[in-house]
Parts: C-alpha cells; structure tokens; sequence
C-alpha cells in the first residue's frame, strides 16, 4: 500500500544531506513552510543552496535558517525588504552568496528543469547586469540572454491538503511557487495543514498528482508540527 504520509517533520526530512539545493516555496510569508524550515535547522544539513522568491523576512522561517549560517548562497528574486535583517547583515559581511534573478525567469528556470528544457532565451535582464558572462542573442530583431533550469535536490512546499498517496490541493496565493518546485526536484517534502482519505481530494482540484512527492507530514492550519514523533 502506497503511504506517503509521515508522522512527524524530523522523519520527513530525515535524509536531506549537506550541499543539498533545496527549493523552499513562499511568496514572502504566503505559502511558507515554516514547519519544515524549522525541521531543516534542527536536522542540521548545512553547505546548503536555498532557491525562494525572497531572501527571508525577520527572524523566523527562512530568515531563521540564514541565521544559522549554514545556507553559503542564495537565489532569489527579491532579497532586500524592510525586515530582511538576517539576509542584509550576512550579505554586507560576505557570509553568503546572491545570485539575482527576475522573478518570471525564476519561475521559468525551475520550470525548465521540470520539462527537461537544456536552456531557454528570454528578453528579460538584457543589457543589465544580470546579463554580464551570459550568452546573449538577437532573435527576429530583439535580443535575448540565455538562461539555465534550477534544478533541486529537495523541494519544501506548503500544500493546504494531502493524501497518502501525495496528492496536494492549496489554499489561493498560497500556492505559488509550490507546484512548480515540486516536480523541479529529486525529492519533494510537502506539509499540509490536513491529510484526507484517498479519493476525497476532487482529481479535477488536485495540482500537484502525487507522483512528484516523496513525503507528506501534516502540520495543522498554524504550520507547527511535532519535530519528533512521540
């Protein structure tokens, strides 16, 4: 019987290794897996990639992680707000790595790795900065930079529901990069405020079939779980 359903955040992360790229979904805190971020420091992996919209926001979740020193780079789209306290004092004293991206060619480099697409060109980031050392190229008389997928060694998502067999649902905006980094790693982790029973979940509604996650824990509509099983 396929169970995909773990009984606590320490056995659905248990295997994450150090140097790992782990794409962590979250537009800001909407969508946020904090539980599982949380895991991530208390399992200890470090050397790590972090892939996520943004670079953290106060001191918890990502930005706790980042405090832990043991992310060495990050790619992001939007690193720098008000609250990214954590972020700008590790960046300023070059304890971590930036890499800049456009958040459309965020999305479409992890998407990339999905559909097994080697490269793409887009417009976006031409003639800028984050064009320098790409190769470029004019297409029907505009041009373009060549971009590469993102591809991750563990996904962290945030789904609002879940079956045994790994079937996710979201709740709105919530979702955002969710679907996408899971299919875009080796092995997706999901928390869910709920599981359910097979075949409640419409398969018109799910977004995510199951056949791209590995493990599924539920964590309750707060997003804290039990680190440990008792």
């Amino acid at each position: 019987m396929i169970n995909k359903i773990v009984a606590s955040v320490a056995e659905a992360l248990a295997d994450v290794k150090d140097g790992s790229t782990i794409l962590i979904g979250g537009f800001g805190t909407a969508g946020l897996p904090n539980a599982l971020i949380d895991g991530l420091i208390e399992q200890g992996a470090k050397d790590l990639v972090v892939v996520n919209n943004n670079a953290g926001n106060g001191y918890t979740g990502l930005a706790a992680l980042l405090q832990t020193g043991r992310v060495r780079k990050i790619i992001c789209s939007f690193p720098r707000q008000t609250d990214s306290y954590v972020f700008d004092e590790l960046y300023r004293a070059k304890k971590i790595e930036l890499e800049l991206v456009p958040q459309g060619n965020l999305a479409e480099r992890i998407r990339a790795a999905r559909a097994g697409v080697g490269a793409f060109f887009t417009p976006t980031g031409f003639g800028t900065q984050l064009a320098e050392g790409k190769e470029t190229r004019n297409i029907n008389g505009r041009d373009y930079v060549l971009e590469y997928p993102i591809y991750g060694d563990v996904a962290l998502i945030s789904a609002y529901k879940g079956d045994r067999w790994g079937n996710l649902v979201y709740r709105k905006t919530a979702r955002n990069f969710g679907p996408i980094m899971a299919t875009a790693a080796k092995m997706t982790i999901a928390q869910v405020h709920e599981t359910v029973e097979l075949g409640e979940l419409d398969p018109e509604a799910v977004v995510t079939p199951g056949i791209f996650v590995k493990r599924v824990v539920a964590v309750g509509p707060q997003g804290s779980a039990p680190v440990n099983a008792a």
